[in-house]
């Protein structure tokens, strides 16, 4: 991770901006991942709305671990009311065969119950972290979050994930050099089946690569191959003997049969790259 800059006035005011937003809601449900974005919306809805605010976190397959824990424990620490959801994507209909809209029926069917959980809890509205940098990009859950009338403060007020990492770190926040996260059902091809089998797969290759080290990562897999992108400043480490006969042996015993180190590294969305501009409207 590259050194981040402290912040300037002008971003310190936007900081403002969004805590005088927060306020207007009155009360709000956060949906919390634990990730860079949504921790950093978390505490300054915290800030904002004092017990006003809960955060709700979905706990399903395509869920690692070890994002739950953090999620608990950063609830704990900073005394807000915490609600895990069951939200089982493969029970949707459709989301097991990966169609092209899979993160649409995910949040659809997420925000649907993270609206019942505010309504018992007497909370107004819903909030979620998506940033300016999600513009960019094929975000069909975006879609839903517009249908359901969730709101998307860091993205509408104009927060770049950058600018979200240099205000976390200067307000303490653990995240703030925390590798970027998606659901792991993005490791998967349009198309292919996902299954809970695979998703183990993946996040157990995952873990390994964390485990061994390496920051921001995918373990992309296509059938019985694991397509691995690393930030390209870590290849040499990767290419070591050892290191690379390591992970080819664990990634073996895992299930993969042939294991790829993708030469062009670690991009959001790079499974995006197959679809036409015509397949990526909604």
């Amino acid at each position: 991770m590259k050194s981040i800059e402290t912040p300037n006035k002008m971003l310190l005011d936007k900081y403002e901006q969004l805590i005088e937003y927060l306020k207007s809601l009155g009360s709000a449900a956060v949906s919390f991942s634990s990730g860079v974005d949504s921790t950093f919306l978390l505490y300054a809805a915290k800030e904002a709305l004092g017990d006003q605010v809960i955060a709700v976190t979905a706990s399903s397959c395509s869920f690692p671990e070890r994002e739950l824990k953090e999620a608990k424990a950063f609830c704990s620490e900073n005394g807000i009311k915490h609600l895990i959801v069951k939200s089982e994507e493969l029970e949707i209909e459709g989301f097991s065969h990966n169609p092209k809209n899979r993160c649409y029926l995910c949040k659809r069917e997420l925000f649907e119950k993270i609206r019942a959980i505010a309504d018992e809890n007497g909370v107004k509205e819903i909030v979620e972290g998506s940033n300016l940098d999600d513009n960019g990009d094929y975000r069909p859950g975006l879609t839903a979050v517009a249908e359901l009338n969730v709101k998307s403060p860091l993205r509408n007020i104009g927060f770049s994930k950058e600018q979200i990492r240099i205000l976390s770190r200067y307000f303490g926040l653990p995240t703030w050099n925390k590798q970027s996260f998606a659901c792991l059902s993005s490791r998967f091809p349009y198309g292919e089946e996902i299954t809970e089998k695979k998703l183990q797969m993946v996040d157990r290759a995952e873990q390994l690569l964390i485990d061994l080290g390496f920051n921001q990562l995918r373990v992309r897999i296509h059938g019985k191959i694991a397509r691995i992108e690393l930030e390209p400043s870590e290849f040499d480490h990767f290419m070591e003997e050892k290191i690379r006969k390591y992970v080819h042996e664990e990634f073996k015993m895992i299930g993969f049969d042939y294991i790829a180190l993708d030469i062009l590294g670690y991009r959001t969305g790079s499974m995006n790259e197959t679809l036409s501009v015509e397949e990526r409207k909604p």
